[in-house]
């Protein structure tokens, strides 16, 4: 561990001085004009954050410290006899920029597998929940129960130096990351497996343990959370999930707290929820259709159903991407390995064939195009994990990878409270009409 912090220690000093630099020279030039449809709905297109992890661009794809998806797929170092790449690999490139070697990985994995141990009290209060809660909502309840083992929380209060606020912040982070297949697992036990709990195995992977306390203990379903969590594990800084992280870490929220806040927006529909509502979606086009395998022309008219009745295709379309999202991709290639035969992966290629078309035909959608949610769901399935309220969590652990190691790098480098300003309609009215300047 010592090691892996002074690696990172040097890098954030370095890049802190960098920062300093660019801005005491630039920091007075505008990065763009913004509009007042801009300020209206959502912040779309302003550049306003820095996330050194990850950078999303509209035609590639997702980049992870500039390397796309398939790149990691190559160069990640993985698993015994595997070949996905270990999401361990992964964290140590988003935290330090670099490509691990197979002993680096080794040792993100020896770290997290030290520190898994979880308190009895968090599954005391994932157990005070009714059995019909939503499994999101036990998880954020379980990583807020996890809260009481913040080293950042306990020094802050003993008065400690802001230049130590990475510190706390990199143990509290790799902690978390350690526990949250412990929770994950629990919860899915608990709801659907009448609580018939499945201890960890010290020896395994991260995703493995996962996997394995789930109870999946085929060989390809730990080569799917590889890759799942690998994919999703962060998306750069403007989505709400890992803005929110950040957001809520800039008022010096310790990490339980500010990933928990950034997951109870993951969880919902217009964010993480989505892989839930699109393999809903799937089944109810099939109950409504009478089959398993529908044709295209079926799959069509559904689509035109769901469009006419005011509803979105889930799965389909993406605030940034301009074309097919590589981690779709990434799941397609894999059930085409794995599962080439299996009706309901099947179903969503033909889909795929399916939905843009159609969408490019309204004239009004700039991505007709799937992304990571449209796939995800039909790979579980496969593998038996049918219970889609569960998928948003899996999305959960995955994002802690990014969002954990942003904030590790927030604290760094140490980035202020983010404060943007706001205005009232009565203020952009007059600023309108030439009597009030509102963006000073």
């Amino acid at each position: 561990m010592d090691i892996l912090k002074e690696r990172f220690k040097a890098k954030a000093d370095a890049a802190a001085a960098e920062i300093k630099d660019l801005l005491k020279e630039h920091g007075n030039k505008k990065v763009g004009e913004v509009t007042l449809s801009q300020v209206y709905q959502g912040m779309r297109g302003i550049t306003g954050l820095v996330t050194e992890t990850s950078l999303l661009d509209a035609q590639e794809g997702i980049r992870f410290r500039g390397y796309s998806i398939p790149e990691l797929q190559e160069k990640l170092p993985k698993a015994k006899d595997g070949s996905e790449p270990l999401p361990e690999g992964l964290f140590f490139l988003m935290l330090l920029g670099e490509l691990p070697s197979e002993e680096d990985t080794n040792k993100i994995t020896s770290i997290l597998q030290r520190r898994s141990h979880v308190p009895a009290h968090v599954f005391d209060a994932i157990d005070a929940l009714p059995i019909t809660t939503h499994p999101m909502t036990m998880y954020v309840v379980g990583v807020m129960a996890l809260q009481t083992e913040s080293v950042f929380a306990k020094k802050y209060a003993e008065g400690l130096n802001k230049k130590d606020y990475w510190d706390a912040t990199f143990d509290d982070a790799l902690t978390l990351i350690a526990r949250l297949p412990r929770i994950a697992a629990y919860i899915y036990r608990r709801k659907y497996k009448n609580s018939e709990h499945i201890q960890p195995n010290g020896l395994l992977d991260w995703s493995g343990n996962l996997a394995h306390m789930m109870g999946f203990n085929d060989e390809r379903f730990h080569e799917l959370m590889r890759l799942y969590m690998t994919i999703h594990a962060d998306h750069e800084g403007g989505n709400v999930s890992a803005h929110t992280t950040h957001l809520v870490g800039s008022a010096l929220s310790d990490s339980y707290l500010s990933y928990a806040a950034g997951m109870n927006g993951l969880a919902g529909p217009l964010h993480g929820l989505a892989n839930q509502e699109v393999i809903k979606w799937i089944f109810e086009m099939q109950a409504e259709i009478g089959s398993d395998d529908p044709t295209p022309e079926q799959i069509a008219d559904y689509v035109q159903q769901t469009l006419k009745s005011g509803k979105v295709v889930p799965g389909y379309g993406h605030a940034v991407l301009r074309k097919t999202d590589p981690r779709f991709t990434a799941q397609m290639e894999f059930g085409k390995k794995h599962m080439p035969d299996d009706k309901l992966v099947k179903t969503v290629w033909k889909i795929y064939e399916t939905v843009p078309p159609i969408l490019q035909s309204l004239g009004k959608i700039k991505n007709p195009w799937p992304n990571v949610d449209a796939h995800s769901g039909a790979l579980l399935v496969h593998f038996g994990l049918k219970e889609y309220e569960f998928y948003t969590v899996l999305f959960a652990v995955s994002r802690a990878l990014g969002v954990l190691a942003s904030l590790i790098w927030d604290r760094a480098l140490g980035f202020p409270l983010e404060r943007p300003k706001s205005v009232t309609t009565n203020a952009v009215k007059m600023w309108l009409e030439g009597k009030e300047e509102i963006w000073d």
